[in-house]
């Protein structure tokens, strides 16, 4: 059965990826990451196998996603170190954590429950039944693309009240979304420190607590979360008068004066300008202020930066390097909208909602080889310019000078892949020359 094959650049990848697994189904992972390429439609993995022309054999392709699915931290390991070393570092390495539900339906798939829905749209509904997955991106900055965030490897979270519902042979341990952040991080950490500067992680405020700022300190990582409006903050511990000898004991770590921030916010002393650039590449002015506080959570002294929005209202935010500067603190809670956009194109264009796959292991190494094939994409576009990258001749409504999206990525790709196929079919001179307009078209329609 014909297929599209990956190009001799991805097929380098991909088998640098499939070398933590089984020698006996390693060789799988270059079909399927062909098909998730070449699928059309609805993106389930069924329409994987038909890309990748698997055919009959399809049935051995599906427990092949369930010994993935338990060797993803292996393989993350070695997508890791390829990023790292295609894309250069920049000032700082920038890391993001955030949570996301992947809608699933049926009474048979494994480990789906009852999840916030953070997108509730014109219905209002606030819950939906599915997956929910804490992904661990790194942020780039892109000199045409804005800033780009690049998936890197997904835990899936279940709750505690849907264990039992798991099979007898599944093992799975209750785990708090923090807890499972913490992992992550905990697993980039010791891959990625640098003697030179620490990595920053930007996370949102539902991992602003102990479970992860502690954890996250400890492998070595600056933080920056969203803090709450009625976080019991402290001064500082004051410090010793000129001549005057500590006493006996541990110094003290927080202070004793309480610090709201609803009042720090209300004043209108302390405020200064802030330049950052938003995702898109747009340069923006926000209005800011910032003061050392204590906070028991953080386990001691944080960076507080209150940040006015354009609507008026405020949101405060706290950074654990508290010689971190102001700038450099806003810019990072900007970047982490990165993540949002990522989860944006993975669900729209790469249809990680759409899989239609049962078992647990099954849907955590469906689910993480689409986040790997997202970034590998991202990877592969990186230096090339846009005008290779985005086609839209077919689009005179569109606006042809608009920065590349990930779908624009993935076609040039789906592109690349079709013209390199048709080069190692050897024709005639004549007869490829007149079969060339036909092929574009074809491409055209496919990709």
């Amino acid at each position: 059965m014909f297929a599209i094959t990956l190009t001799a650049q991805w097929a380098a990848w991909v088998a640098a990826l499939a070398a933590p697994l089984h020698r006996r189904c390693a060789w799988r992972l270059a079909p399927v990451v062909a098909g998730i390429l070449m699928a059309s439609g609805r993106r389930t993995a069924s329409s994987w196998w038909r890309a990748a022309g698997i055919g009959r054999a399809f049935r051995s392709y599906y427990y092949f996603l369930d010994h993935l699915g338990r060797k993803v931290t292996q393989v993350a390991t070695v997508l890791l170190g390829l990023v790292l070393g295609r894309i250069a570092p920049e000032e700082r390495l920038l890391l993001a954590i955030d949570d996301t539900p992947t809608k699933r339906y049926g009474p048979e798939v494994q480990g789906a429950g009852v999840h916030h829905n953070p997108t509730p749209g014109p219905a209002g509904s606030k819950f939906l039944y599915g997956h929910s997955w804490v992904v661990l991106s790194r942020i780039v900055h892109h000199h045409q693309g804005g800033v780009v965030g690049l998936p890197l490897l997904g835990r899936l979270y279940i709750r505690d009240r849907d264990i039992p519902d798991l099979p007898d042979e599944v093992e799975w341990d209750f785990r708090t979304k923090p807890q499972l952040a913490a992992e992550l991080i905990g697993w980039a950490g010791g891959r990625i420190a640098d003697p030179g500067r620490r990595p920053w992680v930007a996370v949102d405020g539902a991992y602003g607590n102990r479970e992860f700022l502690k954890p996250a300190k400890r492998a070595g990582f600056v933080v920056v979360a969203r803090l709450r409006r009625d976080a019991d903050l402290s001064d500082l511990p004051p410090p010793l008068k000129p001549g005057q000898k500590r006493g006996r004991g541990r110094p003290p770590i927080y202070g004793k004066g309480s610090i709201s921030l609803a009042k720090r916010a209300g004043q209108r002393r302390g405020w200064q300008e802030v330049r950052a650039s938003t995702i898109r590449g747009r340069e923006v002015i926000r209005m800011a202020k910032s003061f050392l506080a204590t906070w028991r959570p953080a386990g001691g002294t944080i960076r507080v930066v209150i940040v006015e929005e354009p609507d008026g209202e405020w949101r405060a935010y706290l950074c654990t390097d508290p010689g971190a500067s102001v700038e450099a603190i806003v810019q990072a809670i900007h970047d982490r909208w990165a993540i949002e956009q990522g989860f944006a194109d993975l669900k729209e264009v790469e249809g990680i909602e759409q899989v239609q796959l049962r078992r647990v292991w099954s849907n955590v190494g469906a689910l993480n080889l689409n986040l790997w094939v997202h970034t590998l994409v991202e990877v592969w576009a990186w230096g090339r310019p846009a005008e290779e990258v985005r086609d839209r001749r077919d689009r005179p409504w569109d606006d042809p000078d608009r920065r590349p999206s990930h779908a624009d990525r993935r076609k040039a790709l789906q592109r690349s892949m079709v013209e390199e196929e048709f080069r190692r079919v050897r024709l005639p001179l004549p007869w490829s020359e007149k079969i060339r307009p036909l092929l574009e078209g074809v491409v055209r329609m496919v990709a």
